[in-house]
């Protein structure tokens, strides 16, 4: 899963050596913060954010067959 948040991170940035996921589980939750370049925030979030949470949806559909709830923080 968190391969799959990189390879789409980097395909959307400027900067993509500085793409990095860090990954944190609770009990029944995984948090992916996302960090990337300081110039790079907006393309990843987007319009409204748009963007950011067209990632959350893709991560969330793929994470349906762990039985626990991700979500995406996006980190500058």
């Amino acid at each position: 899963m968190e391969e799959l948040v990189v390879v789409i991170a980097k395909a959307l940035v400027d900067h993509p050596e500085d793409v990095a996921v860090n990954t944190v589980e609770k009990d029944r939750l995984i948090v992916y913060e996302l960090t990337v370049h300081p110039d790079d925030v907006g393309k990843v979030i987007g319009k409204q954010g748009r963007i950011a949470k067209a990632l959350r949806t893709v991560v969330t559909s793929a994470a349906v067959k762990i039985d626990k709830r991700v979500t995406v923080d996006i980190i500058s």
